[in-house]
C-alpha cells in the first residue's frame, strides 16, 4: 500500500499539523509501510528529523499570483516551475507569517474550488503527478482546508482520500464576509469528496462533524503518538528537580504565541501565585510578524502586573530546547481560550513526567484522563491559579499526576498506536 500525506508548510515555524504529519510518516515507516510526505505551498518545520520530500506541490508563489494577477492562471507548466523553487519557497516561508486570516478570504474560496478554482493548474498538476509517477493507494491531506484537491486527485488515480483534522474553525471563524459564507458552503460540499476524516479525540470529531455536516461515522479517531526518544524512560523526581533549584517552582508553557494558546492568562496567573510562592513562567513557543504584538502586550501586561522578572520567553525551540525546556518544570499549563484540537505540548509534557493543568474543554478533558493533570474553568486565570496552586502546593499529588500521565502516554500515545490506528483505517477504506 502506497500512502501519500500532503501537509500545508506552516511558513517557518513549527506547527502542530507539520508535528503530526512528520511523526505519523516517520511512525508509518518504521512498521515498513510505504509513506512519504510531501510539502503543499511551502516547506514544512519540524523539530524532529524532517522526512518531507524535496518536491513543494502547489507553490505557494504559484497559488498567490493565480489568484491576484489572472494572467498567471494560463501561463505554461514549465514557466510555473521557476516560481517552484526550493529557495523561493523557503524565502517566501518566512513572510507568509506577516499574513492573517481576514486577509486570505479569496485565495481559500478559490483553494477549496479545487478544480473549479483559480488554482484549477496546480491542482492538475498535482494530480497527474501523484497518478503518473507515485501511484498512491491513500492520500491523506493535512487540514480540511485542502479538500478542494481530493475530487480531482482521486479522479486521476483512484486513490482513497482521508482527511486529517486540525483546527481549521480557527481561521475559518476569523474569516469575515463576503467570504465567510462561501467557505463554510465549499467546506461542506468538498467534504463529500472524502472517503474518511481523522481526528486526534472524540471531542474534535463531534465538533468537527457538524461543522463540515458530515455523519459522525465517517470520522475515525487516532490519537498523536510521541517520538519517546529523549524523554526519561520513568517518572521523573520532581521534589529533587525543584529542591535543586533552590526550591523555586517553575510553570512551563509550549505553544504557538497567539491569543488563542493564553500565555496572557499564564501571566495573570503567575501574578497571582508570586503572591504565596516563589514561582516563574517560563515560555516557549513558534512566533510569526503577524503575532509580534501580542508578545508585546504579554510583556507589557507582565510589567504592570509586576511579575516581569519572572516571565522567561524562549521563542521557538528546536527538540532539545523543548526537551530541557520540560525538564526544568514542576508543571504544565496551556489554557487555550478556544476549544484544542490538538494539545500536542500537553501530549508531549506528560510523555516527560509533568503534571498537566488545562481549561475543561476540547481535546484536555480526554487527554488528561482524569488522572494526569487538573482542569480549570476555561478563560479564567483566577481558576488556572487554583489549579497550578493545587499541583505545587502537593508534592505526593504532582508525583502521582506526573507518573500516571507518563504511563498514559506509553499506553495511548505512542509511534506504534498512532500508525496501529492509520493502517486499520487504511485497511477498512480499502
Amino acid at each position: 500500500m502506497k500512502i501519500v500525506q500532503i501537509t500545508a508548510g506552516a511558513g517557518g515555524r513549527i506547527c502542530g499539523s507539520c508535528l503530526h504529519d512528520n511523526a505519523l510518516v516517520r511512525a508509518l515507516r518504521a512498521r515498513g509501510r510505504d509513506a512519504i510526505l510531501v510539502p503543499a505551498y511551502v516547506p514544512t518545520t519540524t523539530d524532529e528529523e524532517n522526512v518531507a520530500e524535496a518536491r513543494i506541490v502547489c507553490g505557494g508563489v504559484n497559488v498567490w499570483l493565480q489568484e491576484h494577477v489572472p494572467l498567471f492562471r494560463h501561463t505554461p507548466w514549465w514557466f510555473d516551475r521557476l516560481l517552484d523553487g526550493r529557495g523561493l519557497l523557503t524565502w517566501l516561508s518566512s513572510r507568509t507569517g506577516e499574513t492573517r486570516p481576514a486577509e486570505l478570504g479569496g485565495l481559500t474560496v478559490s483553494t477549496l474550488a479545487g478544480e473549479a478554482g483559480h488554482q484549477r493548474k496546480e491542482v492538475e498538476k498535482l494530480a497527474r503527478w501523484l497518478a503518473a509517477d507515485v501511484k498512491p493507494d491513500v492520500v491523506q491531506l493535512s487540514n480540511a482546508l485542502l479538500v478542494g484537491l481530493a475530487r480531482r486527485v482521486k479522479e486521476a488515480t483512484g486513490a482513497k482520500i482521508v482527511c486529517s483534522l486540525s483546527g481549521e474553525d480557527i481561521f475559518v471563524e476569523r474569516i469575515p464576509e463576503p467570504h465567510y459564507g462561501p467557505i463554510r458552503r465549499l467546506l461542506r460540499e468538498r467534504s463529500r469528496d472524502v472517503d474518511r476524516f481523522v481526528a486526534l479525540n472524540d471531542a474534535f470529531a463531534r465538533f468537527m462533524a457538524a461543522y463540515l455536516d458530515v455523519p459522525g461515522q465517517k470520522i475515525a479517531v487516532v490519537p498523536h503518538g510521541v517520538d519517546l526518544a529523549g524523554f526519561p524512560a520513568t517518572p521523573p523526581d520532581l521534589a529533587a528537580r525543584r529542591a535543586a533549584r533552590g526550591g523555586r517552582f517553575v510553570i512551563g508553557s509550549l505553544a504557538r504565541l497567539c491569543p488563542e494558546k493564553g500565555l496572557d492568562q499564564s501571566i495573570r496567573a503567575l501574578a497571582i501565585l508570586v503572591a504565596t510562592h516563589d514561582v516563574e513562567l517560563v515560555a516557549a513557543g513558534a512566533t510569526s510578524p503577524a503575532e509580534a504584538g501580542y508578545l508585546d502586550e504579554c510583556r507589557r501586561l507582565a510589567a504592570d502586573l509586576g511579575v516581569a522578572g519572572r516571565l522567561k520567553w524562549l521563542g521557538q525551540v528546536d527538540r532539545a530546547g523543548k526537551l530541557r525546556l520540560l525538564e526544568r518544570c514542576d508543571v504544565f499549563a496551556m489554557p487555550t481560550a478556544h476549544p484544542e484540537a490538538k494539545g500536542l505540548p500537553v501530549i508531549e509534557a506528560l510523555a516527560a513526567g509533568v503534571p498537566v493543568v488545562a481549561p475543561d474543554h476540547g481535546a484536555f478533558p480526554e487527554t488528561l484522563g482524569g488522572v494526569a493533570g487538573l482542569l480549570h474553568a476555561p478563560n479564567d486565570p483566577a481558576d488556572l491559579a487554583r489549579a497550578l496552586r493545587a499541583v505545587l502546593d502537593d508534592p505526593a499529588r504532582a508525583r502521582a499526576l506526573g507518573a500516571a500521565g507518563h504511563a498514559l502516554i506509553r499506553e495511548r500515545h505512542t509511534f506504534a498506536t498512532m500508525a496501529a490506528g492509520h493502517e486499520a483505517l487504511y485497511a477498512e477504506i480499502m
